[in-house]
């Protein structure tokens, strides 16, 4: 029996007008950081957006090398855009 189960969640803004896309947080359980499953989850994320340029607001050392591997850079200062407060910006949550 399969048994489905969060064990992780990467949270995110977008922004249309820009097509960017920053990575705010990535939080995984501890048992399944080593796994492969952030790199998995953040693939499924460009995959969802390829029309988007991914940076990323992270600097702890999990997140540095995930975001080196996947060569996501990272976002200058708070990393928002112009456009954060307009409807075509969002925060999401996967």
């Amino acid at each position: 029996m399969h048994v489905r189960k969060v064990v992780g969640q990467v949270t995110y803004r977008v922004c249309g007008e820009c097509a960017d896309g920053v990575i705010t947080e990535v939080v995984l359980d501890e048992p399944f950081r080593t796994c492969g499953l952030g790199t998995r989850a953040l693939s499924h994320l460009r995959a969802r957006y390829p029309e988007l340029t991914w940076r990323t607001t992270l600097d702890t050392r999990l997140t540095r090398d995930l975001m080196h591997r996947l060569r996501i850079p990272r976002a200058a200062a708070a990393g928002r855009c112009s456009h954060v407060g307009s409807p075509a910006a969002g925060h999401h949550q996967e």
